[in-house]
């Protein structure tokens, strides 16, 4: 099976959609810390935190033959990374995929997000990742982004502050 052959559904603030995207979220974080990756922590985005993002942008669910592969977050501003900006761009949070999912799929969620972003006719699908984390960016740099500055003091939950990398790609 390849993740060309994902199958994509918009969440909804469902229960059943809601405890989809923290297990994914867990399993990623736990992976993580497995990894030696010091960036996501289990327990760390609740049914709120998703149902605030379905509110007020997009969540996507990726299946591959009826099982969850992964999701992602679509947002359409990101002040706290980016600063206040044009309506030119999509952002990109919280790619997950299930440990189980199909080669590729990672790559396939960031394709959907790109034609998502297309769609609504915005010319940059944009990014940020821990600074800390040289593997993802090495990995979104292979997916055709580059890095177009820092945010040395982005604000996380609790008011933690920590160094992210800006990424973006130019949508054809």
């Amino acid at each position: 099976m390849i993740a060309n052959h994902l199958e994509f559904r918009q969440a909804t603030d469902d229960p059943a959609d809601l405890a989809t995207l923290v297990g994914l979220y867990d399993g990623a974080a736990r992976w993580m810390r497995e990894s030696g990756i010091d960036q996501w922590k289990p327990g760390e985005k609740s049914e709120d935190h998703f149902r605030l993002r379905i509110k007020e942008g997009e969540v996507w669910i990726a299946y591959a033959q009826g099982e969850v592969a992964g999701a992602y977050e679509l947002w359409w501003e990101d002040e706290p990374a980016w600063g206040e900006q044009p309506p030119v761009a999509g952002y990109v949070h919280r790619l997950m995929t299930a440990r189980s999912a199909p080669a590729g799929t990672g790559r396939a969620l960031l394709t959907h997000a790109e034609q998502r972003v297309a769609a609504q006719g915005r010319a940059l699908c944009r990014l940020d990742c821990v600074s800390s984390n040289p593997r993802l960016r090495t990995y979104y740099e292979r997916a055709g982004y580059t890095v177009v500055g820092e945010q040395p003091f982005k604000e996380g939950a609790g008011g933690s502050k920590y160094g992210v990398t800006l990424m973006e790609l130019r949508l054809s």
